[in-house]
């Protein structure tokens, strides 16, 4: 019998937005959002910080021009440990319903 994945449901939820790439942090929440998932800015940053500390995600400030403004934007991507935090869920939940994963052509 397996244990349950490392990761929340709302962890789960960021570590698939990054899956393809890295992508900022308005990005990150914009997806949060369409999912139903709204935070403050403090509780959003925060919860990143904790997924950083973890090693899951690594986050960087990457400079923006946004109205002729030269602001620093927040940037993340998922590690190794992240990628295999997300399959370790996929796995889990797939062994409970009974999904197999697709085999690759």
């Amino acid at each position: 019998m397996s244990t349950l994945p490392p990761v929340t449901h709302l962890q789960f939820l960021i570590l698939e937005a990054l899956r393809d790439g890295e992508i900022a942090g308005a990005e990150v929440r914009g997806i949060l959002a369409d999912h139903g998932v709204r935070r403050t800015l403090p509780a959003f940053y925060e919860l990143m910080s904790r997924l950083e500390r973890a090693g899951l995600v690594v986050g960087h400030y990457a400079p923006k021009l946004v109205k002729g403004q030269n602001v620093r934007e927040r940037r993340y991507a998922l590690t190794a440990a992240g990628s295999g935090a997300h399959e370790d869920t996929c796995r889990f939940y797939r062994s409970r319903t009974g999904v197999q994963e697709q085999e690759a052509s």
